[in-house]
């Protein structure tokens, strides 16, 4: 069996499915070679997957998140951006940025999801044949700016930028959207330091984290700021759009769970979100370095070694779940690693399973049925991986 996970034809559509069964079965921790590269090893199993999450003082995120990582732009970054920090810093950043998400700071965030999902929708019936993927990649968009006080005129435009960053046609593109992104940041975090409002940016900048000195504290500097917001404004687009996406093509293609679904009404249970989610799985692999010899599985990893944690198989590993092939929308327990695990566990989890809720229940609400007017198009990537492109008539509710 031969599979090229470095390849992105691999993940151009859903043959994939079949090569990561068979490494879960025959080579769970399997030794990956690259032509002009060091090499990794693929952790391919719900419960390995786990331990790599959770065992972080083995498995370092500092040099890398992903494999196609460039390692001057990490070294840039490490240490200061929460994906590619380890503790204590990760700690440190991630106490402040995670309290600029919480309920108690925007415990408005429910109304502002459902107001910005009504107007998508609302724009969608009105035309009745659109491309789904398109609406739902705006709902994260919006929100988020909404919350870091992004002016409502700039939202779009800093949407269209930022998938120019993550889908440009060349690296030359990609890497100017993304200093665009970084230089708007910039400018934002210098406007929120002299002239705070109630947003996440403005909270973070006057809040204050903790240094190696005991007891000591100091403002996050602005690059930790600019470089983070990057991270907030890209996870929870790519999350978000990947599973919202994903979810009306299953519905299409299990007609009985969109029965369900409309049955149910609002409130939507848990379950059903967290099963969206397990089956989209946007974030294909997440890269760790071994810092020591260790074993995984019953087989050795060096110190240094890198480390790949692939989500989209865990999430389909037939130990972990029953019948994970299915799309139910009733199961439970639902374990899946869509938002990592540990101490990384995804700081936009909780607002992404709002936004999904939302999505979904306004969904039910104003739609009485959605046709397929096209095939579905995918994304060629294994990092994010998810529906592209989802043709549709929208039949508006009586």
């Amino acid at each position: 069996m031969l599979i090229d996970l470095t390849d992105e034809k691999t993940f151009a559509g859903n043959g994939f499915w079949e090569d990561l069964a068979w490494l879960r079965e025959n080579d769970p921790v399997h030794w990956h070679p690259q032509p002009d590269g060091p090499g990794f090893w693929a952790v391919t199993r719900h419960a390995d997957a786990l331990g790599v999450y959770l065992d972080w003082e083995t498995f370092s995120s500092r040099n890398g998140m992903r494999l196609d990582t460039n390692p001057a732009a990490v070294a840039a970054v490490t240490q200061r951006m929460l994906i590619v920090s380890d503790p204590p810093d990760h700690s440190q950043l991630k106490r402040v940025l995670a309290k600029g998400f919480s309920p108690a700071e925007i415990p408005h965030a429910e109304d502002l999801v459902r107001r910005v999902v009504r107007e998508l929708l609302a724009e969608a019936l009105r035309e009745r044949e659109i491309d789904l993927v398109d609406l739902a990649r705006r709902v994260p968009t919006r929100v988020v700016c909404a919350l870091m006080g992004v002016p409502r005129e700039e939202w779009d435009w800093l949407g269209g930028t930022m998938n120019a960053a993550f889908e440009g046609e060349d690296e030359a593109s990609r890497r100017a959207a993304h200093a665009e992104i970084f230089l708007y940041f910039s400018e934002l975090v210098t406007t929120r330091r002299e002239e705070p409002g109630d947003d996440f940016v403005s909270r973070i900048a006057h809040d204050r984290r903790s240094t190696s000195v005991p007891g000591e504290t100091r403002l996050l500097s602005d690059e930790e700021i600019v470089v983070n917001c990057n991270g907030v404004l890209a996870g929870g687009n790519e999350t978000t759009r990947y599973s919202a996406g994903g979810a009306v093509l299953a519905l299409l293609q299990n007609p009985a769970e969109w029965e369900k679904l409309r049955a149910w009404g609002r409130p939507i249970p848990p379950s059903a979100i967290e099963e969206v989610l397990r089956w989209t799985t946007p974030g294909v692999h997440v890269l760790r370095t071994a810092t020591r010899p260790t074993r995984i599985a019953g087989t050795d990893i060096a110190a240094g070694d890198r480390v790949t944690v692939w989500n989209v198989s865990a999430n389909r590993d037939e130990t972990a779940f029953d019948a994970p092939e299915r799309f139910d929308l009733t199961r439970t327990p639902n374990k899946h690693l869509t938002f990592g695990g540990g101490r990384h566990q995804c700081l936009g989890a909780r607002l992404a399973r709002l936004e999904l809720t939302v999505f979904l229940e306004e969904l039910v609400a104003g739609v009485e049925a959605i046709e397929p007017t096209g095939e579905p198009g995918y994304t060629a990537s294994n990092f994010t991986w998810g529906v592209r492109h989802l043709p549709v008539r929208l039949t508006p509710a009586r």
